[in-house]
């Protein structure tokens, strides 16, 4: 027995060495909200209240603008993203092209600070004689189809931001992003046919940018989709591998699943 003392001491020193659940602190989410064509005042809420429900996150929101050419006034801030681990995009800014200002908001990235891109996102400051918010998403797109159900096939099996998502997911009355450029620093996750282009577009997808990590989805134009605990997990998946919490197999790491 004592020859087995020294390996249980080792062992019990390293279980009172891991965080416990209470003690980490919860990730620090900025949302970005507003601009056109959305229901905004509900979907901030949807997300942040889904996404906690399901992650250790605290969400800071700041819901701006109601047309395509507002200029949300922490991005006019140098520095902005201070104090954040993750900024989440859920904006619609399509016409505010102001190169300046693009790079401003990007910096954010390019510093290190994780990004979640969600629907709109996609189509915001595209404008812009800039690629720096394209290259942030890795991937450029302009238009849209006309609302309808999109059927979603997962195409990586593997990645964990895709574990427990079906093979095939029925999405209600969305709009599918029509991809004309995608950076080969992306990894495609789903993909959505297109009725108009004939073709498949990437709708859910994961960048590594610079020195972060990006996790997008051109999914989520109505309440129905975002409020669909699909949609949720999705998103709760894909910023917890943003901020490197996200394990192999799609769970939190210790500390950062939901609260009880």
């Amino acid at each position: 027995m004592h020859k087995l003392l020294p390996a249980l001491l080792s062992l019990l020193a390293c279980v009172a060495s891991l965080p416990a659940a209470e003690a980490v602190k919860p990730l620090r989410a900025l949302m970005v909200a507003g601009g056109c064509c959305h229901d905004y005042a509900k979907q901030k809420t949807i997300i942040s209240a889904g996404v906690a429900a399901r992650a250790n996150v605290e969400f800071t929101i700041i819901h701006e603008g109601s047309d395509r050419t507002n200029r949300v006034s922490i991005y006019e801030q140098p520095n902005w993203w201070r104090g954040y681990d993750v900024i989440v995009h859920n904006e619609c800014f399509g016409m505010m092209a102001d190169t300046n200002l693009i790079q401003n908001i990007t910096a954010a990235h390019d510093a290190g600070v994780p990004g979640v891109f969600l629907h709109c996102s996609a189509h915001s400051y595209r404008m812009g004689a800039t690629d720096a918010w394209r290259a942030t998403l890795g991937l450029r797109s302009m238009s849209h189809d006309k609302n309808r159900d999109l059927t979603v096939k997962k195409v990586h099996e593997k990645h964990p931001v895709m574990m427990g998502f079906p093979a095939e997911w029925s999405n209600p009355k969305d709009e599918l992003y029509r991809n004309e450029k995608v950076w080969p620093t992306v990894t495609a996750l789903a993909t959505a046919y297109s009725e108009e282009s004939k073709k498949d577009h990437v709708v859910v997808w994961v960048n590594e940018y610079a020195k972060t990590r990006v996790f997008a989805t051109t999914l989520g134009h109505g309440n129905e989709t975002m409020q669909s605990a699909v949609y949720l997990d999705l998103v709760t998946r894909g910023l917890l591998w943003s901020c490197d919490k996200l394990d192999a197999k799609g769970a939190p790491r210790p500390g950062y699943g939901a609260k009880r």
